[in-house]
């Protein structure tokens, strides 16, 4: 017998005893040692169609397995088959609770592979950075009234609800829709600000910041809430890290990393916000981040309602953006470059580009691998919830069957960008 062989042959008993482990303590659980039960998919127990089967010894949970893909939809081969323009619908169903954010998201990130993010126009930057932060505040508001729901706080969700209709009304009087937005294009933005939006988003923003000072009292100091999320679902600054979490979820525990200030994009180095921290890293800290990250939105908001330039929206260049319609029926040049942009898309060069932006629930990124033309050759979408959603196994085990609900609501996870 070689070594080789030998080898193998250890290699395979010892994958015949591992199984049969297995199938022992699978069988002991069977025999009523433990107790397994499916959290999920049904979307009202999950925030969404995630699967979490649970092994229980009594109400202690000893093993997480989170079960994903009820929602997958091929989003990344679908992007390989489409121009990068016609794209932009596709992702406002990613993170379908910030739309508008991710429409800049993947803006830039086209953008920064054709050489032209440098170029956009300063009207174009601040307005995107305006809806990347409303957007912000109506997935905070969506977050913390579902999380207080979870666990009885049913005021706080009509109180955020109704905030979160009105950023609906500036979305539909900006964009001409109420939820999938597709208000960016590579180079610009579908259109410019209407008359008024201006006053009435300074408007909403006066009424918010009252809403949200009065959830913090009906939660921050109340009794329930409090022994609900504090000291519950902890993960400490080394363990976030390991597992790569973004956002609120990494910030909650003292990491402090934000996009916006560590790589400034847009007009985000000219505005001043702070970096809310947690000290714990628990349920309550993730709360109280998101919280003030709305109050810091609401400052960034205001400073680019203050700073706003005037002059165009799109790059003054004809084969990126589409010509305007008045030159397109009496100029051939612009009848030729909307036909080919309609038709073939912008002419991406080849190379390969990485894009990571600070949405409300962490780190969206587009990796975009282009052999040149209108379509990507490889498009990767990094989604926080999916990379979020990972530390389940290692954080749910050893606490409550009752903490699971607490902890999945102040990880504030969306499963359409989770599942793509």
């Amino acid at each position: 017998m070689s070594a080789v062989q030998a080898i193998q042959i250890r290699d395979s008993a010892a994958c015949a005893a591992e199984a049969a482990s297995s199938l022992s303590g699978d069988l002991q659980d069977l025999q009523g040692e433990k107790m397994v039960l499916n959290m999920g998919p049904s979307h009202p127990s999950t925030h969404g169609v995630l699967r979490i089967v649970l092994k229980l010894d009594g109400e202690v949970i000893t093993k997480a397995m989170p079960d994903i893909g009820y929602l997958h939809r091929g989003d990344e081969k679908i992007a390989e088959n489409m121009t990068y323009t016609q794209f932009i619908p596709y992702t406002d169903r990613l993170d379908y609770l910030a739309p508008t954010a991710n429409n800049v998201a993947y803006a830039l990130a086209v953008e920064k592979l054709m050489g032209i993010d440098q170029l956009l126009t300063p009207r174009c930057q601040y307005i995107r950075v305006i809806v990347a932060e409303l957007a912000r505040i109506s997935s905070h508001l969506l977050g913390v009234g579902c999380f207080a729901m979870d666990l009885g706080a049913l005021t706080v969700f009509l109180l955020t609800y109704t905030e979160r209709e009105k950023i609906y009304n500036l979305c539909e009087s900006l964009t001409g829709a109420r939820f999938t937005t597709s208000y960016t294009r590579i180079g610009g933005l579908a259109r410019d600000l209407p008359p008024g939006w201006i006053e009435q988003c300074r408007q909403f923003l006066k009424e918010v910041v009252i809403d949200i000072q009065e959830v913090e009292t009906l939660l921050t100091r109340n009794k329930i809430w409090i022994d609900r999320t504090k000291d519950v679902g902890v993960i400490p600054k080394e363990v976030a890290i390991d597992y790569a979490l973004t956002g609120p979820n990494l910030r909650g525990s003292g990491v402090d990393y934000d996009l916006r200030k560590a790589h400034p994009y847009l007009v985000y180095d000219q505005l001043k916000f702070d970096v809310p921290l947690g000290s714990v890293g628990d349920c309550f800290d993730r709360y109280l981040v998101r919280m003030e990250e709305m109050r810091q939105s609401v400052r960034l908001v205001e400073q680019c309602l203050d700073q706003m330039p005037g002059g165009p929206i799109n790059i003054p260049d004809g084969k990126t953006v589409l010509p305007p319609k008045q030159k397109v029926m009496t100029s051939m040049e612009e009848l030729i470059h909307q036909f080919m942009l309609v038709t073939q898309g912008v002419n991406a060069p080849p190379g390969e580009i990485y894009f990571g932006h600070e949405n409300p629930k962490g780190e969206l990124g587009f990796y975009i691998n282009s052999r040149g033309g209108g379509t990507p050759y490889r498009l990767k979408i990094r989604s926080p919830s999916f990379v979020n959603l990972s530390i389940l196994s290692h954080l749910l085990p050893g606490h409550m069957m009752s903490d699971t609900v607490a902890i999945l609501g102040s990880f504030d996870f969306v499963m359409g960008e989770c599942d793509r």
